[in-house]
């Protein structure tokens, strides 16, 4: 971490955030962070979204969209985020601690009472989408929920160029970023928390492939960028792809394989380090539009605690284990 990090505006914050930046940037001792990540559940947004839950267990009413939500408004009115899946995703990456919800058997609530809006499906079955059957394998891990089901979904849907497509039930044949990201973070969350088996792991590998091999950011037949969305920098990032969402996904992947940062990620990474203002912040890009609970980062163009955190982490753990310089093209 260099001194031009502003630790004490990120330490002045949720608890949410405030225990991963205890943690991973200034490495506190254990007792000091999970004290800090117990407060996730009674303290702040933690709190606030906790408090919204439906006594079925589902937040909104729904598993992906709310239960009065008008598809029709959708174009206009943008994807709402209020609905189950959405908070359980984010209560999870705010580090709530499990128990909280197995308390009240949110698991078995869900299986009991939530239902996919496509076709009906259950919900820890999951469905078709990719990046939706990603969040589900992530959430269902961490509140016990059987889902070897999904795991085994994304070996068998798995695209011959190495990733996954949420399009494929419309017939894609091609990976995409969006969707191959997503899928490798709850295969990895799967990994963490069962140990994986081999084919679930060889397809996380296969999928990581896909995107090294492009360099986070690059088409692989011409080496240009694959679209200007790659430096497109948002908290939270939702569904959309990014190459420092990417960079900290692969700190993660790579800490828990026990291996260096991969070379092909380094001009990626200096993108990453090129958008740092002077101030030592990342800026915020253009949330996405939907009906939120509330406000959890900063407004457009101005500086994000949340991004900031992740830039300063993912470029702390670059330059402490990998000196390779940038690749040139």
């Amino acid at each position: 971490m260099t001194s031009e990090v502003p630790i004490a505006w990120l330490t002045d914050s949720d608890p949410a955030l405030r225990w991963q930046v205890e943690r991973d940037l200034l490495h506190e001792p254990p007792d000091v962070w999970t004290e800090t990540r117990a407060r996730v559940a009674t303290e702040g947004h933690g709190a606030r979204l906790l408090a919204l839950q439906d006594p079925d267990g589902q937040w909104a009413g729904g598993a992906f969209f709310p239960a009065d939500f008008d598809f029709g408004s959708r174009e206009t009115s943008g994807q709402p985020w209020t609905a189950t899946t959405w908070t359980l995703n984010t209560l999870r990456e705010w580090g709530l601690d499990a128990a909280v919800l197995q308390k009240n058997h949110t698991a078995e609530l869900l299986a009991e009472h939530s239902r996919w809006e496509y076709e009906n499906l259950p919900y820890w079955a999951g469905e078709v989408d990719c990046c939706i059957n990603g969040w589900t394998l992530a959430n269902g891990v961490w509140l016990g929920a059987d889902v070897t089901g999904i795991a085994d979904w994304f070996v068998d849907h798995r695209l011959p160029d190495g990733g996954w497509n949420c399009e494929w039930v419309e017939g894609s044949t091609r990976s995409s970023f969006h969707s191959t990201l997503n899928s490798l973070k709850g295969l990895l969350a799967h990994e963490i928390a069962t140990g994986g088996t081999d084919a679930t792991r060889a397809a996380r590998h296969a999928g990581q492939e896909y995107l090294l091999q492009r360099n986070l950011f690059r088409r692989l037949t011409t080496g240009e960028p694959v679209g200007d969305w790659t430096v497109r920098f948002i908290n939270p990032p939702r569904w959309t792809y990014s190459i420092l969402n990417a960079a900290d996904y692969f700190r993660a992947a790579a800490r828990h394989d026990g291996i260096p940062p991969d070379p092909r990620m380094a001009d990626a990474i200096e993108l990453v380090r090129a958008a740092r203002q002077p101030d030592g912040t990342w800026l915020q890009g253009k949330p996405h539009p939907g009906r939120v609970w509330f406000d959890t980062d900063a407004p457009e163009g101005q500086p994000s605690p949340w991004l900031t955190f992740h830039a300063t982490r993912v470029l702390t753990w670059w330059d402490t284990n990998n000196t390779t310089p940038a690749a040139t093209g």
